[in-house]
């Protein structure tokens, strides 16, 4: 049976990160690509604190309406820890599990006062600044000179999200606990996907996970930063789909 594969964005981005992934996977699974509550499109309310599990909630009820009860589920970065999120609780409805340039553990004090300031200059000097900042440590030294026009796509792409969204959900992300659990527990594969050149998530976080889950697989991508879709999409794409023909293999 053909798998249905649903990825959640990063921070502050939206579903425009996905670009090309729908084509490319197409011949391998129904691939849903949604903008999470604020971002890009999406119009729903969002509360002061835009937690983790709100979003997974989001994913849950956007599969419901598809009539899909079991799916694959990734994300990026953010998109990991809601997918974690859905994992935890509801592991029953997770046939595999796909977390690419993210992390289980939750911030340290160092990284949750960053995000409590990253709230702060959103909402008081707008997204674009946060892009800005973000910029040098999402792309790969290497992506940003040999791909200047996704870099500003990219930098485009964050600046256009609203403040109240962007600041919400960084202070969700700061409330997130650990979800290492959730790996050692799950019985679905999982999936890992890292650059070797990001600097927000180092590898030694993505060999973390693939050591606590029960059934995991890490890639790691050369020239890669923290959006290994993006910069290398053909080694990013290829390790989805030889994921899900083994996973189809296995059922």
């Amino acid at each position: 049976m053909r798998p249905t594969l649903v990825l959640a964005h990063g921070f502050p981005q939206d579903a425009t990160v996905w670009e090309g992934t729908p084509a490319a996977l197409h011949e391998h699974a129904d691939v849903i690509t949604p903008d999470l509550r604020g971002f890009g499109a999406d119009d729903r309310e969002v509360p002061n604190v835009l937690n983790m599990d709100v979003l997974a909630r989001d994913l849950a009820d956007l599969l419901d309406e598809r009539g899909v009860h079991r799916a694959v589920v990734g994300g990026l970065s953010m998109g990991g820890y809601v997918a974690l999120a859905f994992a935890e609780r509801w592991p029953h409805r997770v046939q595999a599990l796909v977390l690419c340039n993210t992390r289980s553990t939750a911030d340290p004090v160092e990284a949750r006062q960053a995000r409590f300031d990253t709230a702060e200059t959103a909402l008081t000097k707008g997204t674009a600044l946060i892009a800005r900042g973000m910029m040098p440590k999402l792309l790969s030294a290497k992506t940003r000179r040999e791909q200047p026009g996704l870099a500003a796509r990219v930098d485009a792409m964050m600046a256009r999200q609203r403040p109240h969204t962007v600041a919400a959900a960084a202070l969700g992300m700061a409330a997130r606990p650990d979800r290492t659990g959730v790996l050692r527990a799950l019985e679905a594969p999982v999936l890992i996907i890292t650059g070797d050149a990001d600097e927000l998530m180092p590898l030694p976080t993505s060999v973390a996970m693939r050591d606590a889950a029960l059934d995991a697989r890490l890639v790691v991508i050369s020239g890669a930063g923290h959006l290994s879709n993006m910069e290398r999409p053909d080694a990013f794409h290829r390790a989805i789909r030889d994921f899900l023909t083994e996973l189809a293999q296995a059922t």
